[in-house]
């Protein structure tokens, strides 16, 4: 006998030659739900008002950001060739550095080649076994991951609760605490109360790191950032992770804040140091819209104003909007099948529209998401919430 039986392999009930057989059924499951992600090729150039994308600045086609990084590829490189401690690293990201932090209020900033992965270096280099984690309910994907690949204790606080972070930090025995939060959160556009976290996290010997994807660019002064919103900038005991892919209208991360943190995950996070760095192209790009927001930092304030004007509009036509206070938008729908429907309904009336459904929602409200731009017109605007109001589906 070969020790298998008709029913799988001895005592495991495991499909003899297919391990993957239970993707079908969750194949399956998801579509009976309505939750079947689909890749859709985007091409160069769309007859569509994109309110999908993250470009709040309008500056991912901006000539003088795409000529940065024709140039520093044709300089550079198509690629960055291997990690930043071998020979991924150029003089140009350096340069990107430098503007960044002083862009911030930091003393530091160390670029990575995602916000994904920043998240990750920062909750996994600064945090052991003896540390506990107090993260927002309702934080990114990329910071939940980080804290569950780091060794510290996780607890979940309460969303924007500076009193369940206190709660949280008192009952703490550990050696070190640090807490997280997203500065802006992506799906309803909300903002976590920072100086408040703050001031518990100084209450308590902990320190503060904040997500700030959905607030550089957008909140501060000329755009600099929740942090310098908050009143925060450059303070010892609190840092923040950013993206170039949004604002910025390019791709990348970065850690921004105390240099010596910046110096200790050079040494020890392992998204930095095993990971091929940025590419010039989109180090390029970042720098050149970096300096173009200082030049124009009219842009920062743009968007918000487009972002309340949106609200404010759908709003008065009685749509379940949420409260912008930086670039996202959101409207909720009663279910994932009904949130599809309505964002193909806005793309066959040429407005492209975020749609957010379960798991990606931890309350279980499907969204339309819109992510207002510095560039639009009062005209696209009327138009967006026009079609909007037409295209909502019957409960």
């Amino acid at each position: 006998m070969d020790g298998t039986t008709d029913g799988g392999a001895v005592g495991t009930g495991r499909t003899p030659a297919d391990p993957f057989a239970w993707l079908d059924d969750a194949a399956e499951a998801r579509r009976r739900a309505g939750l079947v992600r689909t890749l859709r090729h985007r091409p160069a150039r769309e007859d569509l008002l994109d309110l999908a994308g993250n470009d709040y600045l309008g500056l991912v086609r901006h000539p003088r950001v795409t000529r940065a990084a024709a140039d520093a590829a044709l300089r550079w490189g198509g690629g960055s060739t291997g990690s930043r401690l071998v020979t991924g690293s150029t003089a140009l990201h350096a340069e990107l550095e430098a503007e960044l932090a002083a862009f911030c209020g930091a003393e530091a900033a160390l670029v990575f080649s995602s916000g994904y992965t920043a998240n990750l270096a920062a909750l996994t280099a600064l945090t052991d076994a003896d540390t506990v984690l107090v993260s927002d309910a309702l934080n990114h994907a990329s910071l939940i991951d980080g804290c569950r690949l780091s060794r510290a204790r996780v607890v979940r606080a309460a969303h924007r609760d500076p009193d369940a972070v206190r709660a949280a930090l008192a009952a703490a025995p550990e050696r070190r605490a640090l807490v997280v939060s997203d500065s802006v959160f992506s799906v309803d556009g909300d903002a976590a109360p920072l100086a408040e976290l703050a001031a518990v996290c100084r209450e308590h010997g902990a320190a503060l790191l904040t997500d700030d994807a959905h607030g550089l660019g957008v909140l501060g002064p000329g755009g600099s950032g929740a942090q310098a919103a908050a009143g925060l900038a450059g303070a010892p005991d609190v840092l923040s992770t950013v993206t170039l892919s949004k604002s910025l209208g390019s791709q990348g991360g970065a850690v921004v804040g105390p240099r010596r943190v910046v110096e200790h995950l050079v040494q020890a996070a392992r998204t930095f140091i095993f990971d091929t760095g940025l590419a010039p192209a989109a180090v390029g790009a970042a720098l050149g819209a970096l300096r173009l927001l200082r030049e124009e930092p009219q842009r920062a304030e743009r968007a918000g104003q487009v972002a309340r004007a949106l609200a404010e509009r759908l709003a008065a036509a009685g749509l379940p909007v949420s409260s912008p206070q930086a670039a996202v938008v959101s409207v909720r729908v009663d279910a994932p099948g009904s949130a599809l429907a309505w964002a193909a309904a806005c793309r066959e009336k040429g407005l492209a529209v975020g749609c957010f459904r379960p798991p990606s929602v931890p309350d279980r409200w499907s969204r339309l998401r819109l992510t207002a731009r510095a560039d639009l017109t009062d005209a696209e605007i009327d138009f967006a919430v026009d079609v909007i109001a037409r295209t909502e589906p019957e409960v």
